[in-house]
């Protein structure tokens, strides 16, 4: 939205009024920071005095201007406090051109517990959100951060409080990231905890946390290794598959063939990160090759626009992404040089000769 009117373009005015003294106080911000985020995203100049905003600028300029002006009205109306990372978002979910409202995607509520909703930060969120009530099976595919089992727990814990599903299962591979199981101390299931540590961590942000061994001890939530799903038929129950990408091809055909009636999965995965043997292939890679266009069965993508960690996290998924494309444009000509080495060793030569 940012830039500038182009030349010859006629400046003209557009006001805004704001009769209600609380609602303009929560558009300004504490010390105007969100006015003057505003102002840094538009390119039309905005003025403020009394209830009144005016924006100034070409006719297309303001008119971007007033629909965020319009958006984060909304936001307040519903009930909403502005923050920056709010308005942020509703910029980038303007820029993009995308049909649906950013109010609407900001302020869908899935669960609230002890004064905390969780709700989709980001358009591609709440486009995995609906695909989640759409679709029997859904794939929830993105890199760190961008709150795929997150979102999935969330939606899994509303359908067991609505009565949709009986029981909730939760699994993962336990597959290494730089260390053996072997070498862990401990019982078995003292080894896999780490694994599944995450799922718990989520769960207690979700549910009352004196309620979740009860639920565990009577059945209706599960959390287990991938391994422990062979042999059943899940009915009746929301499944999530978390960290998907570690598993191999047979693992998340033996997974998916557990599907019973009344019942849904999700699967969750980020391709970049396979933790699986050199050679082997991700049963999350293969899958949407086989399985693409499927009825019933949907392919939700997340990127590193979805980001809701650290503002850092978004532009190291970036980082990391041009990297890899860099070294495999690389290496299909044939160079295998870390980035920037050749030339450093190819000045080295040359001083050498010198």
């Amino acid at each position: 939205m940012t830039g500038t009117p182009p030349p010859g373009q006629p400046r003209v005015q557009t006001k805004i009024t704001v009769p209600d003294p609380q609602i303009m106080v929560n558009l300004l911000g504490a010390g105007d920071e969100i006015l003057r985020l505003v102002e840094r995203s538009v390119a039309s100049d905005v003025h403020v005095r009394g209830n009144e905003i005016t924006i100034t600028g070409a006719p297309a300029e303001n008119a971007q201007a007033e629909r965020l002006f319009t958006e984060l009205l909304e936001l307040i109306q519903k009930g909403e406090t502005l923050t920056t990372d709010a308005v942020r978002r509703t910029v980038g979910m303007l820029e993009q051109g995308t049909v649906e409202r950013p109010a609407d995607v900001l302020t869908l509520n899935i669960l609230s517990r002890r004064g905390r909703t969780i709700r989709p930060k980001t358009l591609g969120q709440r486009r995995y959100v609906d695909s989640i009530d759409e679709n029997t099976i859904v794939f929830g595919i993105g890199p760190a951060g961008t709150g795929k089992t997150y979102l999935a727990m969330a939606k899994a814990v509303q359908a067991l409080q609505a009565k949709q599903v009986n029981r909730i299962i939760l699994t993962r591979p336990a597959v290494e990231a730089g260390e053996r199981l072997g070498f862990l101390p401990g019982t078995l299931y003292e080894k896999i905890d780490p694994y599944l540590r995450p799922l718990y961590d989520a769960l207690h942000d979700m549910l009352d946390p004196e309620s979740i061994p009860k639920l565990m001890a009577a059945g209706t939530i599960e959390v287990a290794p991938l391994a422990y799903m062979r042999g059943r038929t899940l009915n009746d129950a929301f499944i999530i598959l978390d960290e998907a990408q570690n598993t191999t091809p047979e693992q998340m055909k033996m997974f998916l063939t557990r599907l019973g009636f009344g019942s849904k999965v999700v699967v969750t995965g980020d391709i970049t990160q396979v933790d699986l043997p050199g050679g082997t292939t991700s049963g999350l890679r293969l899958v949407r090759e086989i399985l693409d266009g499927l009825d019933d069965i949907h392919f939700a993508t997340l990127s590193s626009s979805d980001v809701v960690r650290h503002r850092l996290v978004g532009e190291i998924v970036d980082a990391y992404g041009k990297w890899d494309e860099e070294r495999e444009a690389r290496q299909a000509q044939g160079v295998h040089a870390v980035p920037g080495r050749g030339a450093a060793q190819a000045t080295g030569r040359a001083g050498r000769r010198r």
